[in-house]
């Protein structure tokens, strides 16, 4: 079983943790145990709990109304679909559930569900990417372990890989061509593949290098490949070499100056100064705007 402080609770949800405590004074929801440190613990069975009061609040109830309610009855409510405003938040607490109790089948079933119901594109901005984003924060800070968040990101990989497959072949290099990448001890593939189908999808040419490429690799490919891509994207999440993200900005755009440089991910708001030949995606909407341009 895992740990959660109120902190996890906080990224989790988008309700500010003095809230919380607010709400743990008030109504005593949300169970939790102390540490000798006297700083809140929250178990599996806590976070999901209060996921799905989070996700009652956003739908528009009121505090004290969820707080009256059993925990069956919490349950109740927010697996019952005449009951909610937002579908995709829905979707996605249904998916970082079973994700908490490491369930795979109960997450396949799932997300076979939701990808059949609203399609591909859909899945993957709406639900596929911030589920993606809050499993990041869990396994940055420890509290999913590599093994829970491998079993969710292959599920998820498996579907995407065949959704790219499916999209036709782009012979025409007219729109340009981008080439996907990770760097060097950057193993988080899946935001890679979501912005390689909304690329394809939108006719653009996509060189997909995968995960953890060193930057020699980087360069040769550039020099030697007859597809010369007009673009270079890179994600970076976890900053696992403890690079300085600028400084490796600075290097890349320096080393590949005949390029537009893309950079997205979590870690963009790392940088101060960007480069001349720079392109950074701050946010999920920008993402998507870049691939659909």
């Amino acid at each position: 079983m895992n740990q959660f402080s109120i902190r996890d609770i906080e990224n989790l949800t988008s309700i500010k943790a003095h809230t919380w405590r607010i709400w743990e004074q008030r109504y005593g929801i949300g169970g939790k145990q102390r540490k000798e440190s006297n700083h809140r613990i929250y178990s599996n069975d806590d976070l999901k709990e209060i996921l799905r009061i989070s996700f009652l609040y956003h739908a528009g109830y009121k505090i004290s109304k969820i707080a009256a309610l059993s925990e069956s009855e919490i349950l109740s409510f927010t697996l019952s679909k005449g009951n909610y405003k937002n579908e995709y938040e829905y979707y996605i607490v249904r998916l970082l559930e079973a994700a908490i109790d490491m369930d795979e089948s109960r997450f396949n079933e799932k997300l076979q569900k939701i990808w059949k119901r609203i399609g591909p594109e859909e899945t993957i901005v709406q639900v596929i990417y911030p589920f993606q984003e809050r499993v990041g924060v869990l396994w940055v800070t420890s509290h999913l372990i590599p093994a829970q968040e491998h079993f969710t990101s292959n599920l998820i990989r498996l579907q995407l890989c065949v959704a790219i497959d499916k999209l036709p072949i782009v012979k025409d290099n007219s729109r340009g061509s981008v080439l996907l990448y990770t760097p060097l001890n950057e193993h988080h593939e899946l935001p890679l593949l979501l912005m390689h189908y909304l690329l394809k999808k939108n006719e653009y040419k996509v060189i997909y290098l995968g995960s953890n490429v060193s930057e020699d690799a980087l360069s040769f490919y550039c020099q030697h490949s007859p597809d010369r891509p007009s673009h270079v994207l890179f994600y970076l999440l976890t900053n696992m070499n403890e690079m300085k993200p600028q400084e490796y900005l600075q290097t890349l755009c320096d080393r590949l100056s005949d390029k537009k440089v893309v950079m997205a991910g979590p870690l963009v708001k790392l940088i101060n100064a960007k480069p001349q030949n720079a392109i950074l995606l701050h946010s999920l909407q920008e993402t998507i705007d870049f691939c659909k341009a």
